[in-house]
Formats: C-alpha cells, structure tokens, sequence
C-alpha cells in the first residue's frame, strides 16, 4: 500500500551514482524537486577514480545499472559523477549517452554534460574551478571541459581520490567548498563563473554565499542534471539556491531534447 505521504510520481529521472547512499556523508541534499518528480540512483559501486578503477566498473556494471533503473520506472538515465566522466574522456561519454539513448528509448544524460550545457546557458566560458582532487584528476576535467570549449582559468586541489571524499563529514565538506571556492577566485578574479566540482562534499549551501561574495553564477554539476529537468519544464524554478535554479536567465539557444534523444 501506498503511503499517504508518498506522491505519484509525474516523472522519473534515473541516475547511475559512483557509490551507494551508504558512503556518502549525511545528512541527504536539500530537495530541489517537487514531491512528484522523482529522482533514482543505481551504484556502480567504484572503489576509486583511478582510471583502472573507474573503467572496470563502467564494463562490469554500467548496463546492469541501466537496466535497473528502467525496470524502476525510470524515464530518463543519467551518468553522475564529473571523476568518473573525466576519467572516461568525453567522447566516451558522448558515445555511451547515444548508445544509452539507443537502447532504452529514452532521454541519456550525465551531469559532465548538463554542467557544460549549464555554463552555456548561463553564457560563460571562462572558469575558475573549486576541486579538491588530486592532480591527476584535475588535468582529466580541465581536458574535459576544453574539449567543450571551455577555459579553465584557475582549478584547486585537495589531493582527494574518491576514498578521501566519501569519507568526509557534511560538515568537512561545506568548509572545504568555502576554503577552495575562495582561493580559485583569488586566482582567478575575472572567471566569468565559478565551479564547485564534485557531489561528495555536499556544497549547495555554499552556492547562494559564494554567488553574493563574486557576482557570478557558481554551479555545481549535482544541480546541472536538476536544472535540465527545469530548462525542459519537466520540474518548476528553485528560489534561494544560485542563479542557475532560478530559471533565470532563460536560454534562446537550447531547444528541449526529444524522447530518446541523447545530450551533446
């Protein structure tokens, strides 16, 4: 039986996650979608973003992932996670969006690349980056979003992998967002946006502040697949959480996807 507080849902939004909700820290996100538009995650279970690391769970778990959240409801599936995407190298990415598309009839995503449509939307191509991971993984992203033409004018590091960053306490996280958030803009006063890379830290309250301090848009890519589900009209604007899900400013250059058809 239903329970009396749970909501039909209207739509469904799949997501492949790095790890289970049982390694990430607690408390859960704030909520940014209506109570029937639902959001579902299937693991891959990674142990690390080594590249070793990240490509054998995508070989040996990536469609039984898929298959999962299909058999769930799910109504479009998205890849989470910017190390794994990274790691990958767009293309890939890219390419196992169409095959997911192919294969399942339905909208394909990954936060990579709602994070970039976010930064052209937003009309900023000119970024400094928040990280705390290790180098190795830095120059992964930073090839990443050159690949999609955009310029990465200052990146952070905290010589995190994924052990470091799913050990982190709510709290370590915010404080760290702040501390590294801080210091790309110092060396990067003229970013036209700014990234907070990463979903472990849990950095959305970070965003509001951070936007008041530097005047420009700050994005994190676990809200870029939350604001595509607004661009599409799927879900309503978010007041009191950044620019970017506020639904302004509203973009003439994006069309809404079609069913099955996957992001580029």
């Amino acid at each position: 039986m239903q329970n009396e507080h749970e909501v039909e849902p209207r739509f469904i939004a799949g997501m492949v996650t790095p790890a289970g909700a049982e390694r990430l820290p607690n408390p859960q996100p704030q909520p940014l979608l209506p109570p029937d538009v639902h959001m579902i995650s299937a693991s891959l279970n990674v142990d690390d973003y080594t590249g070793e690391g990240v490509n054998e769970a995508i070989d040996k778990r990536y469609w039984i992932c898929v298959d999962e959240l299909m058999q769930r409801g799910a109504q479009s599936i998205g890849l989470a996670g910017f190390p794994i995407a990274s790691q990958l190298g767009r293309d890939r990415v890219l390419e196992l969006q169409k095959e997911t598309a192919a294969r399942t009839g339905v909208t394909a995503e990954s936060q990579a690349e709602a994070t970039i449509a976010a930064f052209r939307h937003l009309k900023c191509s000119r970024i400094a980056i928040a990280s705390r991971w290790a180098d190795e993984l830095n120059k992964l992203l930073v090839a990443y979003l050159r690949h999609a033409g955009i310029e990465v004018l200052a990146i952070t590091t905290a010589n995190q992998w994924g052990k470091q960053a799913f050990s982190m306490s709510i709290e370590e996280g915010v404080k760290l967002a702040f501390q590294l958030a801080r210091e790309a803009m110092r060396r990067a006063p003229q970013a036209q946006a700014l990234f907070l890379a990463g979903g472990a830290w849990r950095s959305l309250a970070a965003v509001p502040i951070l936007e008041e301090d530097y005047g420009i848009p700050v994005v994190t890519n676990p809200i870029a697949p939350v604001w595509r589900l607004i661009n599409d009209g799927i879900a309503p604007p978010v007041q009191g959480w950044g620019r970017l899900l506020s639904g302004e400013p509203k973009s003439t250059a994006r069309t809404p996807r079609r069913q099955g058809e996957a992001s580029n």
